[in-house]
C-alpha cells in the first residue's frame, strides 16, 4: 500500500493522503518518462487520467495501455504497478469505496468524453475540503455520474496463471516480433502444441495467436502515442512491410494508426 503523506494545502501539487477528507480527492502529478511505481493498493477507488502521456497499468490480471485523454479505474486493494513511456501529466482522482459509482470491481480504460475532461479540470481547483452539500459537491457528483464502462477493452492484454504459459508471453513482452509457433514453444515449455493452445484459449480467452496480436497493437498503440513513425512501428513488430502492419491495425481498431488518436 503507498505510504500517504499529510495533507498540505499550501502543496499546488496534493500528496497522497492517509485518509480521503472527503468523497473525492484530486490531485495532480507531472511525471518524467520512464518512471515507474511499484506494485501498491489502495483502500479507495481510483482514476487516474492522463492528459498528455501515456501510461502502463500492471496488475495480476494482466496489462493495460492507457494513451493520452484516456483513464484507468482502479477498484480498492487491487495490488497495481505503473510505468510511464513518456512524459505524462496525470490527475488522480481518488473515489471514496462507497460511493455511487456505476463501475465494476476490476480495472479497465475508460473513454474520457470532454464533458468528463471538463469536470476532472474543475475538480482540481476546487479546495480538499469542499462543500458537499453546494455548489462544488454538486460537481464531484456529476463528475462521477460520468464514469462509465467502454463497450469494448480494446487497451488490455490479460495474463495467463500457468507457468509454461507465462514463459512464452513473457518471452513475447521482451521481444513482440517473435514468430515462434506453438510447436516451436513445445519443445521449450515441456508441453504439446494442442495442450499449450488449449490453456490460452481456457485462460485468456483467446486463440494464442489472437494474444500476440493485441500484445502487437498494444506495443504500437504506446509507440503512436510518443509520436514514432508508423515504418519503424512495423519493423520493430517484425512486419516485413509497414502496409501489412497498417492492414492489421485497421482490422482491429477500425483506423488507421494515424488517425487512432485524432
Amino acid at each position: 500500500m503507498d505510504r500517504p503523506t499529510p495533507i498540505d494545502e499550501a502543496n499546488h501539487i496534493r500528496p497522497r493522503p492517509y485518509a480521503l477528507p472527503r468523497p473525492i480527492y484530486v490531485r495532480m502529478s507531472d511525471v518524467p518518462a520512464g518512471h515507474s511505481i511499484g506494485a501498491h493498493s489502495h483502500d479507495w477507488c481510483q482514476l487516474i487520467y492522463a492528459s498528455e502521456g501515456t501510461m502502463k497499468v500492471i496488475t495480476e490480471a494482466g496489462i493495460w495501455i492507457v494513451p493520452p485523454q484516456r483513464a484507468v479505474w482502479v477498484p480498492p486493494h487491487l495490488e497495481h504497478a505503473v510505468t510511464h513511456a513518456t512524459f505524462t501529466r496525470a490527475r488522480h482522482i481518488y473515489i471514496d469505496r462507497t460511493a455511487p459509482v456505476n463501475l465494476p470491481d476490476r480495472c479497465m480504460v475508460l473513454d474520457v468524453s470532454p464533458l468528463l475532461r471538463e469536470l476532472i479540470r474543475a475538480a482540481t481547483e476546487i479546495p480538499i475540503e469542499y462543500d458537499e452539500d453546494g455548489a462544488e459537491g454538486r460537481l464531484m457528483r456529476v463528475l462521477l455520474d460520468q464514469l462509465r464502462a467502454p463497450d469494448q477493452e480494446n487497451l488490455h492484454l490479460p495474463a495467463p496463471k500457468d507457468p509454461r504459459l507465462g514463459k512464452i508471453c513473457d518471452a513475447l513482452l521482451e521481444n513482440p516480433a517473435d514468430n515462434r509457433t506453438l510447436d516451436d514453444w513445445s519443445r521449450i515449455c515441456g508441453a504439446s502444441s494442442r495442450t499449450l493452445a488449449r490453456l490460452f484459449l481456457r485462460e485468456t480467452g483467446m486463440p494464442f495467436r489472437d494474444w500476440r496480436q493485441k500484445l502487437r497493437l498494444l506495443y504500437a498503440l504506446e509507440k503512436l502515442a510518443n509520436d514514432r513513425p508508423v515504418t519503424e512501428i512495423a519493423l520493430d513488430l517484425g512486419y516485413e512491410t509497414p502496409s501489412a502492419f497498417i492492414a492489421m491495425f485497421r482490422k482491429v481498431t477500425g483506423r488507421t494508426p494515424g488517425g487512432y488518436f485524432r
